[in-house]
C-alpha cells in the first residue's frame, strides 16, 4: 500500500465570497497545488519542528459558486484518495446577499469511533454530521462550522496518546500523561482529524475555531495564582509554547482572512519566502508564541466576519486574560476596545461566540461571582485561600466569575440592543461551550433586540451521569436563591439585567446548527444515534429546536419544539 503524502487535509478554512483557503500537513517539503475549475493555485509547504505545512489561496473565484477540487503534492494526485468511496470535497463561495447558516459546538474528544469509544464517550456528533452529509439527501449545507474550543484535550488524553507518548519518553516523569512539546501536539491533532469521515466533512465544510482550555490545560488562566503555580514547574514553558504554537499552525492560521493573514509576522516570513527550499519558521514561532503568553496584548486570537446581514465575533476568552489582583479581567482592555468596536446596530443579527457562556445559568452565574468577591478576600485572607481552591476544583472561572468584564460586556449589549449603536438588531446571540450540557437562555426584555445565550456542549465528551445531576442542580436548583444570597453577603451588585432559561438543559452530544430564516433566527442540536449495532454508521438525530422571532411578537414570540 503506498504511503500518502498528506498527513492531514486537506481543510476548507476561510472562505468568502471570491477566495478560499484550503490547509494541509504534508510528509515532507513540498510543492502543494489545488486544482478546481480549469485553475491551479500553487504553495510551497513551511516546517514547524519537523512537519510540512502548505496554506494554499485560492483567489479570483466566482460568488455563489461550487467545485469540486483536487490536491497535488509535487505534481502527483495525493486528493481524493483512490477507491476511498467518498465523495468528492468541494469549495463553495459565499453568495452574496444569502442569509446565513453555520454550525457549531465544542468539547469534543478523539477516541476511536468502535464500541468501546462510544460506550465511554458517545457517539461523535461530529461525524454523524458528517456520515450524513456524505450519503446527500435534503440536508442543508452549512456555510460554516464554529469550533467554539477543546478541540483537543492536552491534558487529559487518550490511550492512543498515551502510546504515543510511551514511545517517546518516560509517562512516569512531568508531565506525565499530558502534553509536554510541539511533536505531541502534532500528534493530537492527527487523532483528532484523521478519521476518514471527519476528514472529508472539514475538507468541504469551512471552519472557524478558537480555544478553550484544555487546548492547553484546565484552568488555562484561571487566575494569577494558577498561573504562577504552572510557571514554577519544570514543563509548562515548553508545553505553553508548543500548546499556543501549535495552535497558530493547525487552527488559528487558517481562521485569517487574505488580507488579515497579510498582517501577520509568521505568516509575512513565509510568503516572503521565495526560494526552492522549505523555510523552517520553528525559532520564529516559539519565540511569538512566548511572547503571546508573557505578553497577550502583542498578539490578537479574536477575530470578526461580516456574512451579509449578520455579523460573526469570536471572542479570545483565555490568552487575553489580565490577571493581576488590581486589573482582573477576562479580556483586557486592548482586546475589550477591540471587542466595543465592533459590538455595532446595523445587522439583523449579531452573533457573538466565545468559548465560555456569556449567561450561564442565574444560580451558577451568582455562586461564580460570589466566589471571585471572596478569593479577592471579601471576606478575609484565609477565605480567599478557600475561594481560590474552590474556583479551580469547580471550575468557577467563566464569565460571572470576572465581574467587571461582564458587567463591560453587558453595557455594550444593552446599548447595541436598545438602538443606541445604530438599528438594533432581532438578535443578539452569544454562542458558546465549555460546559457540557446544551441550553437556551434569554435576558427578560420587552422591547428592542432580544440577547440569548444559545450553548452547545459536549460534540463528543459528556459528562458521567452523577456529574450531569450535580450540573443541573447547581445551574438550576436552589443554586438560584442561595447563590443570589450568597453574593451578597459578600456585596456582589445584583446582575445589570435578569434572564431565564428558555429551553434546556440536555447533556447528549450534539452538532448546534443556526439559520437566518425569514421568521427569526432557527437554531437546533442533533445528535448520533447507533441503530442495529453498528457502531461505525451511526444515524442523526434532532434532540431540540428553537426559533427566535423578532421582538414586534412579542416577549413569547419564540417558537419552541423538541
Amino acid at each position: 500500500m503506498t504511503t500518502s503524502p498528506l498527513v492531514l487535509g486537506p481543510m476548507m478554512r476561510y472562505v468568502d465570497e471570491t477566495s478560499a483557503s484550503v490547509w494541509v500537513e504534508t510528509r515532507a517539503a513540498a510543492r502543494v497545488s489545488v486544482r478546481a475549475g480549469g485553475r491551479e493555485w500553487i504553495a510551497g509547504t513551511f516546517a514547524v519542528h519537523g512537519h510540512h505545512y502548505a496554506l494554499v489561496e485560492l483567489d479570483g473565484l466566482a460568488p455563489g459558486t461550487v467545485m469540486s477540487y483536487a490536491v497535488d503534492v509535487d505534481g502527483t494526485l495525493a486528493w481524493p484518495t483512490p477507491g476511498s468511496g467518498i465523495p468528492p470535497s468541494m469549495v463553495a463561495t459565499l453568495k452574496t446577499g444569502k442569509p446565513l447558516m453555520m454550525a457549531f459546538g465544542s468539547c469534543r474528544t478523539s477516541v476511536p469511533h468502535d464500541k468501546s469509544g462510544n460506550r465511554t464517550h458517545g457517539v461523535d456528533a461530529l461525524r454523524a454530521y458528517a456520515l450524513r452529509m456524505a450519503a446527500g439527501g435534503d440536508l442543508p449545507w452549512p456555510d460554516l462550522v464554529s469550533f467554539l474550543g477543546d478541540q483537543v484535550y492536552a491534558d487529559l488524553t487518550s490511550e492512543q496518546m498515551q502510546e504515543f507518548i510511551r514511545a517517546r519518553r518516560d509517562i512516569a516523569e512531568p508531565p506525565g500523561e499530558e502534553l509536554k512539546d510541539y511533536e505531541e501536539y502534532a500528534h493530537l491533532y492527527y487523532l483528532a482529524w484523521s478519521d476518514p469521515a471527519n476528514r472529508w466533512l472539514l475538507s468541504t465544510l469551512p471552519s472557524a475555531m478558537i480555544f478553550d482550555d484544555h487546548d492547553i490545560r484546565d484552568d488555562w488562566n484561571a487566575s494569577l495564582s494558577w498561573k504562577k503555580k504552572m510557571e514554577a514547574t519544570s514543563w509548562w514553558h515548553e508545553r505553553i509554547v508548543a500548546g499556543l504554537a501549535s495552535y497558530w499552525v493547525y487552527q488559528h492560521l487558517g481562521n485569517l482572512s487574505p488580507l488579515e493573514r497579510a498582517g501577520d509576522a509568521i505568516w509575512q516570513l513565509i510568503a516572503a519566502h521565495d526560494g526552492d527550499d522549505e523555510i523552517d519558521v520553528s525559532a520564529e514561532l516559539d519565540r511569538f508564541a512566548d511572547r503571546a503568553d508573557q505578553y497577550p496584548q502583542s498578539y490578537r486570537w479574536s477575530y470578526c466576519r461580516d456574512f451579509g446581514d449578520t455579523r460573526l465575533i469570536v471572542v479570545d476568552s483565555r490568552a487575553a486574560r489580565d490577571l493581576a489582583p488590581d486589573g482582573r479581567a477576562l479580556a483586557d482592555q486592548a482586546e475589550m476596545a477591540w471587542l466595543d468596536d465592533r459590538m455595532g446596530g446595523g445587522f439583523r443579527h449579531l452573533l457573538v461566540a466565545t468559548s465560555l457562556p456569556f449567561l450561564l445559568p442565574m444560580g451558577l452565574h451568582y455562586v461564580e461571582s460570589w466566589n471571585e468577591a471572596v478569593s479577592q478576600g471579601a471576606w478575609g485572607k484565609r477565605a480567599a485561600r478557600a475561594g481560590e481552591k474552590l474556583r479551580q476544583a469547580l471550575d468557577l472561572e467563566h464569565w460571572g466569575a470576572f465581574q467587571n468584564s461582564f458587567r463591560e460586556v453587558a453595557a455594550m449589549v444593552t446599548e447595541v440592543a436598545g438602538g443606541k449603536r445604530g438599528p438594533a438588531p432581532e438578535t443578539i446571540t452569544f454562542l458558546s461551550g465549555d460546559v457540557h450540557y446544551s441550553y437556551v437562555s434569554e435576558v427578560e426584555r420587552t422591547s428592542g433586540s432580544r440577547i440569548v445565550q444559545a450553548v452547545c456542549s459536549p460534540i463528543r465528551n459528556p459528562l458521567p451521569r452523577l456529574m450531569r445531576s450535580f450540573a443541573a442542580i447547581m445551574s438550576y436548583g436552589l443554586a438560584t436563591p442561595v447563590g443570589a444570597l450568597v453574593a451578597r453577603s459578600a456585596k456582589v451588585p445584583d446582575p445589570p439585567f435578569r434572564w431565564s432559561g428558555v429551553k434546556g438543559p440536555w447533556f447528549d452530544n450534539n452538532l448546534a446548527c443556526l439559520e437566518v430564516a425569514p421568521e427569526g433566527l432557527k437554531l437546533w442540536w442533533q445528535t448520533g444515534v447507533v441503530d442495529g449495532g453498528d457502531q461505525l454508521h451511526p444515524g442523526l438525530e434532532r434532540v431540540a429546536s428553537v426559533t427566535l422571532a423578532p421582538r414586534r411578537t412579542g416577549p413569547d414570540g419564540g417558537r419552541l419544539t423538541r
